[in-house]
């Protein structure tokens, strides 16, 4: 903790959001991994690339809508969606 209480309540509430943002992604990933043994039990590709441009264009406009950087959303999302892609793959492969 610094001297500066300003600083200090900045920080918490960042810590705050950083641990919700991990609750989160760890949801995220509880789902995707059940889509995933889904998919693999019923022959199903790994990737939907239709469904991902949707998601991607989808989250550019709610990124523009909340002031976020939409280039940098689009980057996370496809992080995102490339690491499901691979835990889905591995599912596909037993």
């Amino acid at each position: 903790m610094s001297k500066d209480p300003v600083l200090d309540g900045f920080r918490q509430s960042i810590d705050n959001i950083d641990a919700a943002m991990i609750h989160i992604l760890a949801e995220r990933f509880r789902i995707t991994k059940a889509v995933g043994a889904y998919k693999a039990q019923h022959g199903l590709p790994a990737s939907d690339p239709g469904r991902e441009e949707r998601q991607i264009e989808r989250l550019r406009k709610l990124a523009e809508d909340a002031q976020l950087d939409p280039e940098f959303s689009e980057k996370f999302l496809r992080f995102i969606i490339q690491e499901v892609i691979r835990h889905h793959e591995r599912a596909r492969a037993g």
